[in-house]
Parts: C-alpha cells; structure tokens; sequence
C-alpha cells in the first residue's frame, strides 16, 4: 500500500507538471508576440506592471518564469526595479489562476480532454489551432495528474499519524510554512504544490482544513521565489535586487498574515461558504495575494529602498561584451528576437562612434590614442557579431512562426552589415593613419568636401539605426534617399578632386587617399541601405558593398 502511494504521488506529480507545462507552452505559442507587446506597455506606473505581470503570468503559467524574465530584463537595462516591482506583484496574483483552474476538479473531463486537445493539435495545420490543441491537452493530462494523486492518498483520511500531523501544523502554522517551503523548493512549482494539496485535500476533506492549508501557502509563495534567486546569480546590481524583492515581497506577506490567519480564515470561509476545501484554497490563495499586493502596492517605494539596502552597491558599465543577450530568453523567441535587435542597434551606436572618430583623424587631427580607442571598439565589434550570430542561431533552432522567422533572417544580415561598416571605419582610420605617417596634406576645398560626405555617410547610418531599433519605415525610406544624395556627392567629389589633381592644386598622394575615401563613404551607405532592407523585408537583391 505504501508504495502504491508514493508510486501513485510521484506519478500524479510528474502528469500534473508535464500537462501544466504543455498548457503553458501552448498557450505562449498562442499568443505569439503578443506577449512581447503587452510587456512593451510597461511604464513607471505600478498599477500598469501589477496588470501585466497577471496577464503575462497566466498566460506563461508560471511566476518563477516571469520573475525570470525580469531579472533578465532589469539585467540588460530594459527596465528599472520600480517598473519590475509592479509586474512582480501582479505575477503573484496571476499566478494564482493555475490554482482556480484546479479548483474545478474536472476529474471527469480529464480523459475526453486528452483525446480532444490531441486530436485538435494532430489535425490542425494552423498554428493558433495546433496551440489550442495542445492547451487542451495539457489541462487534460493535469487534471488526470490531480486524480492519480487525489485517488492515491486517499488512504491516509484514515491514518491516525497522518491526522496527528495535520493537527501540529494547524497548531504550529511556521510548521505548515516549512512544509509549503520546502515542497515548492523541491518540485520548483508553487502550482504543482498547491495541486498536491488540494489532491489531499480533495481526499481527507476533514483533515486538511484552512487552518492546515493557508501556512502551506505562504512558505509555498515563498519557495517559488528561489528559481528568481539563482537566475540572478552573475547578474548585475539590480537585477539582484529585482529576485530579492520578490522575495522580500513574499517572505514580508507572511510575516504579516501569520499573526492574522485566524480573521484571515474567516474571511475565505465567508466568501465562499458552500464551496468545497479545494475552492477555498484557491480563494486563500487568491486573497492572500491581492491583499499583500493592496498593501504593498502603495510601499514599492519603501520596498525598493530596502532591497537597494540588502544588495549595495553600483552597476558598472564595462564594455567587455553583449549587453543583452540573455539564453534564459530562448524559450521565448519574440522577447530572444527583441534582446538580439538590442545588441544589434547597440553594435550600431558603438560604430557610430568609431565613423566620428576616423572623421576626427582625418578632417582634423590624428592622433595615437583615436587610433587605439577605434581599435579596441573594433574588438568589441567584431566580439558582438559573433555572439549575436551564435544567439540568433539558437533562437532559431526553437520554434518560430513565420513572421520570426524573417525577423530572424533579416537580424543575421543586419548584425553583419553592421560589424562590415565598422570595419570601413577601421579602414578610415587606416587611411588617416597614412596620411599622417606620409605627412600628406588635404586642401580646404577637400576637407570641406570631406566633411561634406561624412555627413551624409553619418546621417544614412544614424537612420539605418533607428529604422533598425524602431522598425520605424519613414526612417528607412530616409536611408533610400540619403543612399542617392551620398552616391551623386561621391562620384561628383571624385571628379572635382581629379581636376584639382591635374590643376596641380593637389598632391598626388592625397588624391589616391581622396578617392579611396570616397569608395569607403560610399560602402557605409550600400551598407546602411541593407539594413533598411531588413527591416523592410525588401524582396530585391541585395545592396553588397564595393571591393
């Protein structure tokens, strides 16, 4: 009997996990990159982050893995702890969806479940079908898990150790924390703890009572906040900060209510008298995490100082590598698409930089140590491209919808257009480098020239960019635009410099570095023009740059 118990709870365990993580998958495929867009709302105002952080929690079935997603995002500077303390109050209350579900006791719908949702998810070719399918078929094998579970400690309603047990806890609520803890931390599933609860429950109604159940709740909210805890391990600052206030925010919410369950029991009685345990756990818990969020909601001020208290210190900026990228973020290729675009626009302004520096040596004064931060910037570059390369190459090994999936293609060729401008930056300064070296002179009528094209060649990169960053279209018919005004000023530049050459107004080494300045100016803006077909989906051939 005994093993038939704990083969029949690991069993329900494992079905009731595996079809809440089906259900979760599909229904983030369901929704597609309108998770992606309910996070972009994300303001200052809590209130907002409480709405998204439900919604994104009860779309992803999971707290742990929205907390996640903003320490990673706090990690690569996307939000500030304030907004993410919002979001984490609201994935406590959405989380809690998961438990009303389970509440239904849908026992008897578990099978015709299982057969619906797989039949709809074999025989749909639509994917928004395929996803509903297997939503379907998740809720289905999880409610199969509760039973299995449900039907295996069914015995103990009449062990006398077991009401004993359930007694001290009622007695000793930090007991029934520990208990609820310590379970979370095990199976890494506040909502697989909570099946397990009502699966007994639902079997010894009259030793499992409010009393038992509400301390398990508080350890069990506490305990799901471990996942956010390591995931900010190596993170920066405040990031850190974001895990540990959603720990604060648990472990203080049970601080609060332990000395008040009494009311507190009384309170979830009253509002649903003629429910059954199960129902009531699930309003407990529901309660218990709307109220703390009411309470602390008003406080994320206070909330933000003391975990900024906990965690000192300063997040310092070192350009040693990616920014962004994050590979907690693959299972969710719109927000995986959305990091790498990032570091992309971020490889953009870092070569911005660089063209500024070679346009410094070149009209102005060259000098060793431009040379030497162009360099290093280049390093850096050159570093970028390949772990934007290496990220996008797994994101694409996930499973994209069709419209990803060109997003991805045209993120691969837009890192490489970028990381190429860069080296024609490096080339730049190369050649101011050897007009230095060869002590060759430009006339003014050249480096006004010069500064001429280098505007242009700035101005078509700056909005290659932001048409990059943006996906803004009025941005990249100004890159089509620019595109022609660069190339008509280059060949008629050229053709001026030539005749500057035969006038004898211009040595015959600057002309050599003139046109080949020109050829490279030229090259930033096909380049720039590849990134506005990227983000346009043009369908044309490609713009390659000029040997």
């Amino acid at each position: 009997m005994e093993r038939s118990m704990i083969f029949g709870i690991f069993g329900g365990l494992g079905l009731f996990l595996y079809g809440m993580n089906l259900a979760g998958d599909g229904l983030k495929r369901a929704a597609g990159d309108r998770m992606r867009n309910i996070l972009e709302v994300l303001t200052s105002t809590p209130i907002k982050g409480v709405v998204v952080g439900a919604i994104v929690t009860a779309i992803m079935q999971s707290s742990s893995a929205t907390t996640v997603m903003l320490v990673s995002f706090v990690n690569a500077g996307l939000m500030t702890l304030r907004q993410a303390l919002g979001v984490i109050m609201g994935a406590n209350i959405g989380t809690t969806i998961t438990a009303q579900l389970i509440a239904f006791n849908l026992a008897d719908y578990a099978l015709p479940a299982i057969g619906i949702g797989f039949l709809i998810h074999l025989v749909s070719r639509r994917r928004v079908w395929k996803s509903t399918g297997q939503v379907i078929l998740g809720f289905g094998i999880l409610f199969l898990g509760l039973t299995v579970m449900s039907t295996s400690v069914a015995p103990l309603r009449d062990s006398p150790a077991f009401g004993r047990a359930m007694r001290a806890f009622g007695a000793t609520p930090i007991l029934g924390v520990l208990i609820g803890l310590v379970t979370t931390l095990v199976v890494q599933s506040s909502a697989a703890t909570i099946g397990m609860l009502m699966a007994v429950a639902i079997a010894s109604p009259d030793v499992i009572t409010l009393e038992v159940a509400i301390p398990i709740l508080l350890g069990d909210n506490i305990g799901t906040c471990v996942t956010a805890m390591l995931s900010g391990i190596g993170a920066n600052v405040t990031a850190r900060r974001t895990a540990t206030a959603h720990l604060m925010f648990n472990v203080f919410g049970a601080v609060i209510f332990l000395p008040l369950l009494k009311p507190f029991q009384w309170v979830v009685a009253a509002a649903s008298p003629a429910a059954g345990i199960q129902r009531q756990i699930a309003n407990a818990h529901t309660m218990f995490n709307v109220l703390n969020t009411a309470i602390w909601l008003p406080a994320a001020g206070f909330l933000e100082r003391i975990v900024t208290w906990l965690v000192p210190g300063e997040d310092v900026v070192v350009e040693i590598g990616p920014k962004y990228l994050d590979r907690r973020m693959l299972g969710t290729p719109g927000i995986a698409l959305d990091l790498a675009a990032a570091e992309t626009v971020r490889m953009g302004e870092i070569v911005q930089e660089m063209l500024g520096q070679s346009r410094t040596a070149l009209t102005e004064a060259y000098t060793s140590k431009l040379d030497s931060e162009l360099e290093s910037r280049e390093e850096l570059i050159d570093n970028l491209n390949r772990e934007v390369v290496l990220y996008l190459s797994m994101v694409a090994q996930t499973s994209l919808n069709e419209a990803q999936s060109r997003r991805l293609a045209g993120l691969m060729h837009a890192v490489g257009d970028v990381e190429r401008i860069g080296d024609v930056a490096e080339q730049l300064m190369f050649y101011a480098r050897e007009k230095f070296d060869q002590n060759i002179p430009f006339s003014e009528t050249a480096v006004q020239e010069l500064h001429r094209v280098f505007d242009l060649a700035e101005k078509i990169l700056a909005r290659g960019i932001v048409a990059l960053r943006d996906d803004d279209m009025e941005a990249v018919r100004d890159v089509y635009d620019i595109h022609r005004a660069l190339d008509e000023s280059t060949d008629m530049l050229r053709a001026n410099h030539i005749q500057r050459l035969n006038e004898g107004k211009c040595i015959p080494g600057s002309g050599v570095i003139f046109v080949e300045l020109m050829n490279s100016l030229e090259r930033i803006g096909d380049l720039a023009v590849n990134l506005a077909d990227a983000v346009s989906g043009k369908k044309s051939p490609r713009v390659e740059p000029r040997n």
